[in-house]
């Protein structure tokens, strides 16, 4: 009979954000800058709420910066790329993550296609 191996994710989630502490220190020594985390909610869903602020706290413990961006359910398509546009131009973040789900008058496709690879936290560009 097969042997049952069980994996921490704690374990493996600590392993990985101690090699990033390194990196992170030598990005910090080398250029001046400390990594950017943009968090984009659009309306008031509890388990977004949890994932991202478990997101942000992460990267607050590691000294990184870290801002969350709370927009209202009503929120327009129209203005919720105007916002993405503005962090993808905003030199502060280097990642921006929009929590899914949106509400259904926002089409999701066209707000992930908004941001610019380089910021896509998620990885959902090709």
């Amino acid at each position: 009979m097969a042997e049952t191996n069980i994996l921490s994710g704690k374990v493996v989630s600590d392993a990985v954000y101690a090699a990033l502490e390194d990196r992170i220190k030598a990005l910090s020594d080398n250029h001046s800058a400390v990594p950017g985390l943009a968090a984009v909610i659009v309306g008031e869903d509890p388990a977004s709420e949890v994932y991202v602020r478990n997101k942000t706290r992460r990267f607050r413990n590691m000294n990184l910066h870290s801002e969350t961006i709370r927009l209202p359910e009503e929120t327009s398509q129209k203005e919720l790329l105007s916002t993405i546009r503005t962090l993808n131009h905003d030199p502060v973040f280097h990642g921006i993550l929009v929590q899914l789900p949106l509400p259904k008058h926002i089409d999701t496709d066209v707000v992930i296609n908004a941001i610019i690879p380089e910021k896509d936290v998620d990885g959902f560009h090709p």
